[in-house]
């Protein structure tokens, strides 16, 4: 009996490039042996390579029976890597076009879940075209520093800042203004930093809440910034030192989120735990699947290693 042909997609015309290739890397390591694998390079010009050749789409797909989407960031994270698939009719992990859109689209994400009742730090949208100056004197005469500038369209915190007076407010702004054309602007929520993953379908229920984990980034990063992310400094405290009430609610809130912004099959959702309550920042709709990152760690705590969790996200995108 032949085995189910699984390309795992990595790479992509992204920001987060590198750590796509490691999460597709780490995929194909732990891959369960009655799959096989199918490494397929998106090369930084969005090229498709399938052994160490580029060739055509039609081609790659026509050899896989489901695609293992380890893309992050643009382009595999925001609809459009989905949209292909879709059209092409090829099975993927993950979720869809449209929900990928949304989400990764921060303003848009939080005004849906601020709409249901989810706290959300205030904030509102400077756009390119927009009078920087006025926008400036807006934040600084209604906030108190400090300040949370960030791309709308980049995950993994990419292009994040913290500023803290208005010299630099103007300067971040017209540097986030060279990667993106909307920023978002937060006020900055003094607290904990957790994130809770969902999986789909596991254990007999329909969004089950991995254990929530609390992040201490090393005293140098303000906050969980992309190179905490990944420079293996940071604490993640995994079950997170939570009482039992507030560990609840982040997972609810996480499953809450994963359903009203309508993922699949998996996502990861990040919080503040302030003295105001617990605030929702953002959700991932492709969680890292590196050795450093938070859901397999997570899942791991939950009694479920690498190879189950990429087993679990393969079968949940063949149904």
């Amino acid at each position: 009996m032949s085995k189910i042909k699984i390309g795992v997609a990595r790479g992509g015309p992204s920001s987060e490039y590198d750590i796509s290739l490691k999460t597709g890397a780490n995929v194909l390591k732990f891959l369960p042996e009655k799959y096989e694998g199918v490494d397929i390079l998106i090369d930084k010009q969005g090229a498709w390579h399938f052994d160490g050749r580029e060739r055509p789409l039609a081609n790659i797909l026509s050899r896989v029976d489901l695609i293992f989407n380890a893309l992050h960031g643009e382009f595999g994270e925001d609809g459009k890597f989905q949209q292909i698939l879709e059209y092409h009719k090829m099975p993927f992990t993950g979720s869809g076009s449209y929900a990928s859109a949304v989400i990764m689209n921060k303003f848009l994400t939080k005004k849906m879940l601020e709409n249901v009742g989810i706290k959300i730090p205030r904030g509102f949208l400077i756009r390119k075209d927009d009078d920087v100056e006025d926008a400036v004197l807006k934040i600084f005469k209604n906030f108190s520093p400090p300040w949370v500038l960030k791309p709308t369209n980049k995950g993994s915190s990419v292009g994040v800042e913290i500023v803290n007076n208005f010299n630099d407010l103007k300067k971040n702004i017209d540097w986030i203004f060279l990667r993106d054309d909307k920023i978002l602007f937060e006020e900055y929520i003094k607290g904990r930093e957790a994130t809770c993953g969902v999986l789909e379908n596991f254990r007999g229920e329909k969004y089950y809440a991995l254990p929530p984990i609390e992040i201490v980034p090393p005293e140098k990063n303000i906050f969980f910034d992309y190179e905490a992310k990944y420079n293996g400094e940071t604490k993640e405290i995994c079950p997170a030192n939570f009482d039992l009430k507030t560990k609840r609610e982040i997972e609810n809130l996480a499953r809450r989120a994963h359903m009203i912004l309508g993922c699949k099959a998996y996502s990861r959702s990040d919080f503040i735990v302030s003295s105001r309550g617990i605030f929702f920042l953002e959700t991932n709709t492709l969680p890292g699947l590196t050795s450093e990152s938070l859901l397999p760690k997570s899942a791991a705590v939950a009694g479920l290693n690498m190879s189950g969790l990429i087993d679990h996200l393969i079968q949940t995108a063949l149904v």
